[in-house]
């Protein structure tokens, strides 16, 4: 699937003036076989200190498992609001794609990509994968330490 994120809501999420130019970031989820239901995964931006700036992706629409996404839950103050894309539940083994404009000021300026993931009657990973924002990182896959078995972004 292929999403485009409005400059104007991921600049408001993240205060980042509209007039800054931005530029499509392609971000790859691949799931290992874990042989169970389907995964609640979400994909946030946390600023240099660590602090929450904004929700980029979140695969499930059913808000009441979204504490169990609990790094992200907790640092957005547990309110199941979206700041950008949803889709349904992603299944074992199957790879998610979000393609969004992503402002140029938040690519290595120390901002980081933070993906928790969560299976009914399975575990829950809360910042499964972290990575920084970066030019050095383009393309560079990243094993996660739960369901994630590969995720890689590219510009």
């Amino acid at each position: 699937m292929k999403f485009a994120l409005p400059l104007a809501a991921i600049a408001g999420v993240l205060a980042i003036p509209l007039t800054a130019s931005a530029r499509p970031v392609t971000f790859e989820t691949q799931l290992s076989s874990y042989g169970g239901d389907g995964a609640y995964v979400v994909m946030y931006v946390t600023d240099r200190a660590g602090r929450y700036q904004g929700t980029l992706w979140m695969a499930g629409d059913n808000a009441k498992y979204y504490r169990h996404l609990r790094d992200w839950y907790r640092m957005s103050g547990g309110r199941a609001t979206l700041d950008g894309v949803t889709g349904a539940s992603v299944g074992a083994g199957r790879t998610m794609r979000a393609t969004l404009d992503i402002a140029d000021a938040l690519v290595d300026a120390g901002y980081e990509i933070h993906i928790d993931t969560a299976v009914e009657k399975m575990n829950e990973n809360p910042s499964e994968v972290v990575v920084p924002l970066a030019t050095s990182g383009v393309g560079k896959p990243v094993k996660g330490r739960g369901y994630v078995k590969s995720f890689r972004y590219t510009f």
